[in-house]
């Protein structure tokens, strides 16, 4: 492959695009890392699966009308936006001005979300407009495409005013967040979309129906559960309005706990790369070191990760510093970003 490979597209006005999120992990920043390694390794490939998809840029950054994206994520939070974003492969009539019709409402009436999450999260004003947002979107989306771009309009909109450290662990106790919350259009490439898979599945399951040339792996590192740190978000993207407890407001969310957190993580490891049916595979894998916070520590260890990939061919690692967006709780000196490259053979 040539490089450069592919490029961003800068955001029109009042338009958002897929990196413009906080998100834990986030591998904006090792784009061009992790598009190195492919354009070293992987030749004249016609699809490429994120598996553990997140926020979706590293599918992204692979999207080319000639490339497949196979993009997965078991949060519906993400699951909506990847749909948005990689999953509409024609303009959606009139959608913009659905956007206008959401931040044109006024209410001062109190709501679901804004009982919960008011006067914590967000300032009451945008917690009652958040709720009424999403109420409303409910009653306007004419389509389930609609519907997804409005939820992840809602969803960047909510991050920008949320009065926390870029996740819902808990929030800050100075609530200084006043501005108010304002929905945007997401900015979407509709013309690199029209043969791309979008799920919402675990991982494990999944990788036993699907087959691609590349087999992105980006799974959580350390115990600490993805859900716990955007239950809110998912809250808002279902609107089941469950019973929430705590002083952090959490829902329900034994239904969205990941292996890959829990003590049989290596053994769900192993059971992905057995059944994956793919020509390469790059696995991303922290080294987080030894922190002060056991939570912290990556649930995989580096003996096991090469001892499960060499079973399925010849492996390199390659290595990069870097300081990524996390919790906050762990001090992530010297962490090096590394990305374990397997050439499968058997």
């Amino acid at each position: 492959m040539d490089k450069p490979y592919f490029h961003f597209s800068k955001a029109q006005n009042n338009t958002f695009q897929l990196q413009n999120r906080r998100y834990l992990g986030n591998k904006y920043k090792l784009l061009g890392f992790i598009e190195d390694i492919v354009a070293e390794k992987c030749n004249g490939i016609k699809s490429f699966c994120d598996i553990f998809a997140g926020t979706g840029v590293v599918g992204e950054r692979f999207n080319k009308p000639e490339i497949k994206i196979i993009s997965n994520d078991f949060l519906f939070t993400n699951y909506v936006c990847l749909k948005a974003f990689l999953g509409t492969s024609s303009p959606i009539q009139n959608v913009t001005d659905k956007i206008d019709i959401l931040n044109s409402l006024k209410t001062a009436q109190d709501n679901y979300f804004s009982k919960y999450f008011g006067n914590t999260y967000f300032s009451l004003e945008n917690a009652r407009k958040i709720g009424a947002i999403r109420g409303e979107i409910e009653r306007i989306a004419e389509t389930e495409e609609e519907k997804n771009i409005l939820i992840c309009s809602l969803i960047y909109a909510v991050d920008k005013v949320a009065n926390t450290v870029g996740h819902y662990d808990a929030f800050r106790k100075d609530l200084d967040m006043l501005q108010p919350v304002k929905l945007l259009a997401p900015n979407i490439d509709h013309l690199n979309n029209g043969n791309n898979d979008i799920y919402k599945e675990d991982a494990n399951i999944l990788i036993r129906k699907i087959v691609c040339d590349v087999l992105y792996i980006d799974p959580p590192y350390n115990s600490r559960q993805y859900s716990d740190a955007y239950h809110l978000l998912e809250n808002l993207a279902e609107w089941k309005k469950p019973n929430v407890e705590g002083v952090a407001k959490k829902m329900d969310r034994s239904h969205i706990k990941s292996s890959y957190c829990l003590k049989n993580a290596t053994q769900a490891f192993e059971d992905l790369i057995k059944n994956a049916n793919c020509k390469h595979i790059l696995l991303s894998y922290n080294n987080t070191g030894d922190s002060k916070d056991g939570r912290s520590n990556a649930r995989i260890n580096d003996n096991d990760i090469l001892r499960i990939l060499k079973n399925k061919g010849e492996v390199e690692i390659f290595e990069r510093d870097y300081k990524a967006f996390t919790a906050g709780k762990s001090n992530g000196d010297g962490n090096a970003e590394r990305i374990f490259y397997c050439n499968v053979t058997k």
